[in-house]
């Protein structure tokens, strides 16, 4: 038997949702990205409760969907396996362009990038790798990605976040020092650690207060 793998581009859509009507009286634009399970439509209930008039939410949607259980009822998705990872990451970051290209934000909007569980890994992909000046970067309960060094991320000048509930089961004391400590040895002086008392869910009430620290 002699097999191979072999590669080949073509031409995809996807969807994404959004929240609220971009206006000249927005005054945040966030892009966020779900974590794995998720559908983007579904995700943006954890913005219904920001000021509509200000806040215009985009949420990417990760293209590789799955059934969530044995039912084949509901649908989730994942942004990236370990399965063939750098040309995964690259796809998404071309489509996270595109998504960008569509809604043609004007640049007097504050941009915020937020990250949630697995989509903590997009979201810092994606401003490094774009080089992305953004207002803040909120990095809620998820990893920051290994491959990242302190050049990727020397020119952000964003507040940045790190998030995490003290009940998380897929946290750890070992895994919170390590993501201190890599957060800290990226951002610097820019981060703020941030941790709530809960499990691992997004937290509504510390995404109202991000906007005020903008």
């Amino acid at each position: 038997m002699n097999s191979s793998e072999k590669e080949i581009s073509y031409q995809t859509t996807n969807t994404y949702s959004t929240l609220n009507i971009l206006t000249d009286k927005t005054k945040y634009v966030w892009l966020v990205c779900h974590g794995m399970g998720y559908l983007s439509r579904y995700f943006l209930k954890y913005f219904k409760q920001l000021n509509a008039e200000e806040n215009y939410i985009i949420a990417p949607q990760a293209s590789s969907k799955y059934y969530l259980h044995s039912k084949f009822k509901h649908v989730g998705a994942s942004w990236l396996t370990k399965e063939n990872t750098l040309r995964e990451t690259e796809n998404v970051m071309r489509y996270l362009d595109a998504v960008l290209e569509s809604e043609n934000i004007s640049k007097d909007k504050k941009l915020i990038i937020f990250g949630y569980s697995q989509g903590v890994s997009i979201a810092t992909r994606y401003v490094a790798k774009r080089k992305l000046q953004c207002s803040q970067l909120v990095l809620h309960s998820g990893g920051i990605p290994k491959e990242l060094v302190v050049e990727d991320l020397k020119f952000l000048k964003a507040k940045v976040s790190l998030i995490y509930g003290k009940d998380d089961d897929y946290i750890n004391k070992e895994r919170i020092m390590l993501e201190t400590k890599r957060a800290s040895e990226l951002f610097g002086n820019h981060v703020s650690i941030i941790p709530f008392d809960g499990v691992h869910e997004v937290n509504v009430e510390l995404i109202n207060n991000i906007t005020y620290h903008s």
